[in-house]
């Protein structure tokens, strides 16, 4: 039998449940559905007696979504209006990241290379340095790891002696001082000195013998300071070659002590003190320079230690080569703005078997140089010839640094050196030429004590006008220029008579066989007419600080614009003696003196 299902009628249904009114209370919103649905019941009960549950609900469920919709349209409506257009939002966006782009793109392209094969001044770019204090004591523990501590100094009697000297025709200002002085032992601690200063961007002078005169190692950067006292060794002598490998802070005095033992003697003899650093620095010359040359005469290699630290050696050891571009002599005379030396391979010559020496004073200066015109144009084959003017002479005497007393007259110091035939011969000529010149005396050496004797007054020129200094208030200038030899009498006696109506006290010493002569005072009007009488402003001292802005008259600006971009290409970050020889940065107003 199939089973049989009771099914209750609709009324039945409707009157066993609760009323509409109950149910609908308990949801949310109920008082409006409530209420509404009251009505509805009521309205339609005459067409619809009994209204299902399921079409209520349905009904107040519509209403309530019609609700939120408004709401929602309402909300979008007040949005739009208070915030920015779609576009702007992506204009906005495509700015920053074409901006961003772009940004990323140039760190990835390389600028371009300029073309030029010269930079000027207005062209170039101040370099960037980097000496905050943090800076430099956090390389001062990479120092002291690579040359040791006791090898690093901050002490200021170290830090003030490495920033000028007495003798400087630079004045040093307060802040041209190194943070610290470092003392490599070797070419490589200084390459690894100089890495860490090529990273942390922090400038560097060089330091050998301090004898400079034109503001060669003022730290116008600040910075550390190199000082290759330590590195003092002659490293190698080939005698059959008749060279030698020197490290820079050998002196020429040292060097020909330890060469004479050989029967040898390395030529360039400028001031007492200078060491072989330096005067490759500077490209000097010295009393010898008449018969046999300046300092680039007698390099034949070196090693350097570049900006970012690469280690380079210039040429091997032949006495001639033309194996590429001459880099031995592109560092000669750099000052240090190019790259470090560290070692120096030099050729050396035979002792002269006898080496003497005349002394020969005049009434007045011009004579003593026509004397020098005439002995240098006869091709007497003197070893050297210097003057020092009555003015000098007596700052001999007074001094009292020599075991005689000189007569204070414009004098001449002849060098000669040969067989003892040889050099008899030369003196009897020399004494004759000087005689119809209008010499008051002539004297010769008949021994070597002698002739050290007449000689040592030449070699005191600098010190005995140091001992005029009153107090520390004076100062003494020390500089020089060259002049083509038929204009030296000029030069010399229109300097002297400069001299004599500024009311300064002012000597005059020359080499001059080469047509080099110095005065400390009235430089600028004196280095003006030697470059108007196709002269130099510098003939073996060097330019450094004092004399770079003589060098556009001197060579003119494309010259002077090439060494600055020879400077760029070696050291591009200006770490090397900056400011020295060529300007890197255009001078403040009134700092360059009028031609």
């Amino acid at each position: 039998m199939s089973p049989s299902v009771a099914i209750p009628s609709r009324r039945a249904l409707l009157g066993k449940s609760r009323p509409i009114s109950q149910c609908l209370a308990r949801c949310p919103g109920s008082k409006n559905i409530h209420s509404q649905g009251r009505r509805s019941f009521a309205t339609s009960s005459s067409r619809h007696e009994e209204k299902s549950f399921k079409g209520q609900l349905y009904d107040s469920t519509h209403e309530r979504l019609q609700r939120e919709r408004a709401e929602q349209a309402r909300f979008a409506k007040i949005r739009a209006e208070n915030s920015p257009p779609r576009a702007l939002w992506g204009a906005t966006i495509a700015l920053l990241g074409g901006a961003l782009g772009g940004y990323l793109f140039g760190r990835q392209t390389p600028a371009e290379i300029p073309t030029t094969s010269t930079t000027t001044l207005s062209a170039s770019t101040p370099p960037t340095h980097n000496t905050a204090p943090t800076n430099l004591q956090a390389a001062w523990s990479d120092f002291k790891a690579i040359v040791g501590e006791s090898n690093v100094s901050t002490a200021e009697a170290d830090v003030s002696s490495h920033s000028g000297s007495d003798w400087s025709s630079y004045p040093s200002l307060p802040g041209d001082r190194p943070f610290c002085v470092i003392k490599p032992g070797s070419t490589e601690e200084v390459s690894a000195v100089m890495k860490v200063c090529h990273e942390r961007r922090i400038p560097v002078t060089a330091y050998s013998g301090g004898t400079s005169l034109e503001g060669h190692f003022a730290a116008t950067r600040g910075g550390i300071c190199i000082d290759f006292s330590r590195m003092d060794k002659i490293l190698a002598l080939h005698k059959d070659d008749l060279d030698v490998v020197v490290q820079p802070a050998v002196g020429w005095e040292t060097l020909n002590e330890t060469l004479a033992e050989s029967n040898l003697f390395f030529p360039p003899d400028p001031g007492p003190g200078a060491m072989i650093g330096g005067m490759v620095g500077t490209g000097c010359s010295g009393t010898n320079a008449y018969r046999y040359g300046t300092m680039k005469d007698w390099v034949l290699s070196l090693t350097v230690v570049m900006a970012d630290g690469t280690i380079i050696k210039t040429k091997q050891r032949p006495r001639k080569s033309s194996a590429g571009y001459d880099l031995t002599r592109t560092f000669i005379g750099s000052e240090g703005t190019l790259g470090l030396v560290t070692e120096a391979t030099l050729k050396v010559t035979v002792l002269p078997q006898n080496v003497s020496v005349a002394v020969c004073s005049f009434n007045t200066i011009r004579e003593a140089a026509n004397a020098v015109f005439r002995v240098v144009g006869e091709g007497v084959p003197i070893s050297a010839i210097e003057i020092l003017d009555d003015v000098q002479m007596r700052c001999i005497n007074d001094a009292g640094s020599t075991s005689r007393t000189w007569a204070e007259r414009p004098t001449l110091f002849f060098k000669f050196s040969g067989t003892a035939t040889g050099v008899k011969e030369q003196i009897s000529m020399v004494q004759k030429i000087a005689k119809s010149a209008g010499s008051r005396t002539f004297e010769f050496a008949k021994s070597k004590d002698e002739a050290d004797e007449l000689w040592s007054a030449r070699k005191e020129a600098l010190w005995s006008v140091m001992a005029k200094k009153r107090d520390d208030s004076d100062h003494v200038w020390t500089t020089d220029v060259a002049v083509p030899i038929s204009r030296l009498p000029d030069i010399i006696e229109e300097t002297k008579e400069d001299i004599g109506r500024s009311g300064l006290m002012a000597s005059i010493v020359g080499h001059v066989g080469d047509g080099n002569f110095h005065s400390e005072a009235l430089v600028h009007r004196m280095v003006k007419r030697a470059i108007e009488m196709e002269g130099t402003a510098t003939g073996e001292h060097g330019v450094g600080l004092v004399k770079r802005d003589y060098l556009p008259h001197e060579l003119g600006d494309g010259a002077v614009d090439l060494m600055r971009k020879m400077k760029q290409a070696f050291d591009p970050l200006c770490l090397l003696n900056c400011d020295k020889i060529v300007r890197v940065q255009r001078p403040k107003p009134g700092e360059v003196q009028e031609w």
